[in-house]
């Protein structure tokens, strides 16, 4: 990103705990990118070019400064800042280049540090309900179960109409974030992210739990976009290595006799049946590891969701578009209607996808703003 004063972006600077603004600074060299239900990374250069500047970078603390990219009037990424470099070059110049991370990585860096009663509806992490209900459950005790964990994100009241039993223990030491991806990774889960947004009614920046299952979306038409036309360029990778046709998921080891060889529990092993017999695909064997887990049922069922995500060959596609006033913000989640005609598509594509994440490049050495779409077929 750069820094002249008709630049459409703005790296707004501000407590972690209060969302209090603590500055408004120019951040070159932007790299951003954002998923659903994973966290999404930014990073770029502080430039410090006086003694003055150098005052007000200071105030960055790693760990406890977030960080929001403003485009125009509307946020389009937020996150905490872990890491930071200060640099200087043979000629003095100073720049301090900051890591951050979407607020989903709180969660990874807080762990469950209580045993949960078995079925207790009273308990703070709500060890049975619907499974939306537990994933805020997750996400209140991360932020108001002690002292100090409150960074304000705020909740829905999504529900899924599936009902799952969870059970943490003190000692054990599981990040908030893995509980939250393991429930997520049930057959007819869900998936969870964190936007980022300006609330329209009084204008103060919203830190937002969605849950969606089993998937999340946004908008109820579909975006449109077109090569030729707004898509600027498109890959379409094809990766047999990261999919098969079997898929066994294994647990935890149920052998409590530590004079014996320990074996881990394992599921039964999960075949795409369709793809072997009637499509031709050989034999290709996927497996997975949860050493937490200890229910047979359970492994079963990931490892039938995790086939079902990753049968035959993996195909994420990915789009470039240029981002103008008809790309929206809220990106993530939307549908999107691609039509490509071209020497490879001569009959010419037109299918629908959900866009799973987003890469952004800001303008920067006279190119213009750009966004890579990251794509599933819906």
């Amino acid at each position: 990103m750069t820094t002249p004063a008709d630049t459409p972006y703005r790296a707004i600077f501000c407590d972690l705990r209060t969302d209090s603004t603590l500055d408004i600074l120019p951040l070159r060299d932007v790299t951003v990118d954002d998923y659903i239900g994973k966290a999404g990374s930014l990073s770029g250069t502080v430039p410090v070019p006086n003694a003055a500047i150098a005052a007000r970078v200071r105030r960055i603390e790693e760990g406890r400064t977030a960080v929001y990219l403003q485009r125009g009037t509307d946020l389009w990424w937020g996150g905490i800042v872990w890491t930071s470099t200060l640099q200087s070059d043979e000629q003095g110049v100073l720049t301090l280049g900051i890591q951050a991370a979407t607020f989903e990585s709180y969660a990874g860096r807080r762990l469950i540090r209580a045993t949960t009663p078995a079925y207790d509806p009273d308990y703070r992490l709500a060890p049975q309900g619907d499974q939306l209900d537990i994933a805020r459950a997750l996400w209140k005790d991360l932020q108001t179960g002690l002292p100090g964990g409150d960074i304000g994100v705020s909740y829905g009241d999504e529900t899924s109409g599936v009902t799952r039993s969870v059970s943490y223990r003190d000692g054990d030491e599981t990040a908030y974030l893995d509980a939250l991806d393991a429930l997520a990774a049930l057959e007819h889960g869900f998936e969870h992210h964190i936007s980022v947004y300006t609330d329209p009614a009084n204008g103060a920046r919203v830190r937002r739990l969605r849950l969606g299952s089993p998937t999340i979306t946004t908008g109820t038409t579909d975006l449109v976009l077109d090569r030729p036309g707004t898509i600027l360029s498109y890959s379409f990778p094809r990766d047999a290595t990261r999919g098969g046709t079997t898929a066994r998921a294994r647990g935890a080891s149920t052998n409590a006799d530590q004079a014996s060889e320990s074996r881990p529990l394992c599921s039964t092993v999960a075949v795409a049946t369709e793809l072997i017999e009637r499509a031709g695909y050989p034999r290709i064997d996927l497996t997975s590891d949860h050493n937490d887990i200890t229910d047979e049922g359970t492994l079963t069922a990931l490892a039938r969701t995790e086939l079902a995500a990753a049968g035959g060959a993996v195909v994420i596609p990915e789009i470039s578009v240029t981002l103008d006033d008809l790309v929206p913000t809220a990106l993530l989640g939307r549908t999107a209607r691609i039509r490509i005609t071209d020497e490879w598509f001569t009959e010419g594509l037109d299918a629908r996808y959900r866009i799973i994440g987003v890469k952004v490049s800001p303008a920067q050495r006279g190119h213009p703003d750009t966004a890579q779409l990251y794509l599933e077929e819906v």
